[in-house]
């Protein structure tokens, strides 16, 4: 063995690459066990799942215990390394696990409301491994710190997640759904991989660190061709966070998706496109900042415009309308989470803490939500907005919890880390100089009012027929209600101590 092969084995941190490790490991095994575990016993790999993604999250917990840590894939690593060293291909610093730990707990809150499913409608084994793989590669996503790890990445992400969408056979909709997520979701990449190989010609290194040193010195004949890579990138994970224009996918692939593929889809598969978006514009692309910030203001002021008035336009006795407005909510969200990044072409890094604060509690009351409608949903399938009315008559702590993580989302109290996360992103913008997209903003918190309340007073309107019910006892699946638990804690202990995920805002992730 040469000893630059050597070096190579001796720089191999198994801690710091764990998490991602161990949850495709666990993907690999759900597979092979499929092939020998008896139909009558197939709700164990669901178990195993579940564990997994556990165990996942608890590695996260020595990694940030210690000081920062950093797997280079040509290079030694180095302990308490700074994120952006140069020729890593794999960085475990404060964001890639703060972000981390978003995608395994939402992982992991889906595996739960994903229990009962599979033991009733779904194929288990195709599921779990499905789930798994789609998770290892989210979670692998913001550790890479190179195109060519960031698109593999994506891809493991993003691939499992067409099938999850239509693994309800014989569906007409899920099927359909299924088709308009691969078709834009494919899009989306190969204009991602064109616009990453015409940056790669124009600088000679995929590396995110080296790619934003070597733009500025670009030759004037390979300028264009820069100039063209950095667009075409940037309009490839606009299709991943679901970006105005890029958005049509959304409310047809949750509507048709089983619930909690949807609910992982809201926030799981949002963490991984604004993740890339990201490490794409601050990491690699900041001497371009004049480009893509005024890009990034216009599309988060029009995503969280259209998002908002679609969503205030749902017809509550129209089937499937609870999933759409959650579906046009998360739209409407992920305007709001694009404000900080486009400040951040204007006022330097920082801002991004607090598009991951922002991250953070949406990802725990937006989950919440969608588990308290996977518990309606048992006995009221149409999964309509009129089917939760007088669910506080039946249910109080279901209906209380979605009443909480709805004003939580509306930026109401008692859901105090909803109001000081849209606080902190709209200071973003205003501290960038960004005063009309500020305006823009609380012009659609306005809006979203209208709709969360509209929901929320649903809940304890007295029907006028048979109310809305949920099972009771033996019926009631023990995951989801601890899914509703968790996330109903999450939020409560975010907005009793709101420094956990604010803290973000003021800390240097990069």
């Amino acid at each position: 063995m040469t000893s630059a092969s050597a070096s190579l084995v001796q720089s191999v941190d198994w801690l710091t690459i764990a998490p991602p490790t161990l949850t495709a490991l666990a993907a690999l095994g759900v597979l092979v066990a499929d092939l020998f575990v008896p139909a009558a016993r197939k709700q164990l790999l669901g178990r195993v799942s579940v564990g997994a993604l556990a165990a996942a999250l608890a590695l996260l917990l020595p990694l940030r215990a210690g000081d920062r840590a950093t797997f280079c894939l040509t290079a030694p690593a180095q302990a308490a390394s700074h994120a952006r060293t140069a020729g890593c291909s794999y960085t475990a610093d404060d964001f890639t696990l703060v972000i981390q730990l978003l995608v395994l707990g939402g992982a992991l809150l889906t595996a739960l409301l994903s229990l009962p499913a599979t033991r009733e409608k779904l194929p288990a084994g195709e599921y779990w491994f499905l789930l798994l793989s789609s998770a290892a590669g989210a979670a692998l996503l913001p550790a890479a710190r190179d195109l060519a790890t960031l698109v593999v990445a994506l891809e493991v992400a993003s691939l499992p997640a067409f099938a999850l969408v239509g693994l309800k056979r014989g569906d007409r909709r899920s099927s359909e759904a299924a088709l308009k997520f691969f078709l834009s979701s494919v899009t989306a990449t190969a204009v991602t991989l064109l616009g990453a190989s015409f940056v790669y010609a124009a600088t000679g290194t995929l590396h995110l660190t080296e790619i934003a040193a070597r733009l500025d010195d670009v030759p004037g004949q390979l300028q264009t061709l820069a100039e063209t890579g950095v667009a075409l990138t940037l309009v490839g994970f606009a299709f991943k966070v679901a970006a105005v224009p890029f958005h049509f996918w959304v409310p047809d692939t949750y509507t048709g998706a089983p619930l909690p593929v949807a609910a992982y889809l809201s926030v799981v598969g949002k963490a991984v496109g604004f993740t890339g978006l990201i490490l794409v514009t601050v990491v690699a692309f900041p001497s371009y900042a004049d480009v893509w910030g005024p890009a990034l203001a216009v599309l988060a002021a029009l995503t969280m415009t259209a998002g908002n008035a679609a969503a205030l336009r749902q017809d509550p006795a129209r089937e499937g309308s609870a999933v759409r407005l959650l579906a046009w909510s998360s739209v409407a969200q992920a305007g709001y989470l694009l404000v900080p990044i486009a400040a951040a072409a204007y006022s330097g890094d920082d801002q991004i803490g607090a598009t991951v604060a922002y991250a953070l509690m949406y990802a725990v009351v937006n989950l919440g939500a969608f588990a308290v409608v996977v518990l309606v949903a048992r006995t009221h399938p149409g999964k309509r907005l009129t089917d939760h009315v007088g669910l506080y008559a039946t249910s109080p702590a279901a209906a209380l919890a979605l009443a909480f993580f709805l004003l939580n989302l509306a930026g109401l109290p008692p859901g105090i880390i909803g109001l000081f996360a849209k606080v902190t992103v709209f200071s973003s913008a205003v501290d960038a100089g960004l005063g009309w997209l500020a305006v823009v903003m609380g012009v659609n918190v306005v809006i979203g009012l209208a709709y969360y309340l509209r929901w929320t007073a649903l809940l304890f309107r007295t029907p006028e027929s048979a109310p809305a019910t949920v099972p009771d006892g033996p019926r009631a699946p023990a995951p989801v209600t601890l899914a509703i638990v968790l996330t109903a804690a999450g939020g409560a202990v975010l907005s009793g101590y709101p420094q956990f995920a604010l803290r973000f805002v003021t800390a240097g992730l990069f």
